[in-house]
């Protein structure tokens, strides 16, 4: 059963083959791309801050430097971290709960939807791009009272969604894997 297994890339497919039900296997596919994406938006978004500071002194933007990669560790790690957790109870044979994969599979799409939620409570009211001021949106629609509500939120509540969601993903595993 192991000879699949080669490391955190052959995880992978390995937890798509042995994943137990058809929702785990859509969030491998799913969580996967959105990690690749997310990995690569603060891949990006530390590309441009360097350029932009690359002539100043170190010190402080140094440190701004590895938070943003401290950051996009903390976004795209626990997007993997549930095909890698079922990836690694089927490779060991490991007892847990027989819904484990689904639930972990429900936990996924939870981060990456409280990611969501975390981009609009950081949204400013207003900011600059390419020298012109850009508001943001009202909001519209059928969700618009619980945009508003995010919108109201203090810019940083928008860390509550993701750590809450990675503090659930943490229990769960404890939990279902006794």
């Amino acid at each position: 059963m192991a000879e699949a297994y080669r490391g955190v890339i052959g995880a992978f497919p390995y937890a798509f083959r042995h994943g137990d039900s058809l929702f785990f296997r859509l969030y491998v596919v799913i969580g996967t791309l959105a990690a690749a994406f997310v990995g690569g938006l603060f891949t990006f978004a530390l590309i441009v801050w360097i350029g932009e500071t690359a002539s100043a002194p170190g010190g402080s933007l140094t440190l701004s430097r590895t938070f943003i990669a401290v950051l996009g560790l903390f976004a795209a790690g626990p997007l993997l971290a549930p095909t890698l957790l079922v990836a690694r109870k089927h490779r060991k044979g490991l007892s847990y709960h027989p819904r484990y994969d689904t639930i972990m599979a429900a936990l996924g799409f939870a981060f990456l939807l409280s990611l969501y939620l975390a981009a609009i409570i950081s949204m400013p009211e207003s900011f600059t791009l390419d020298g012109e001021t850009v508001t943001r949106p009202p909001p519209s629609g059928l969700f618009a009272p619980i945009i508003a509500v995010l919108y109201a939120i203090p810019q940083v509540g928008a860390l509550a969604p993701p750590a809450g969601s990675m503090g659930l993903i943490a229990a769960a595993h404890y939990l279902l894997s006794r």
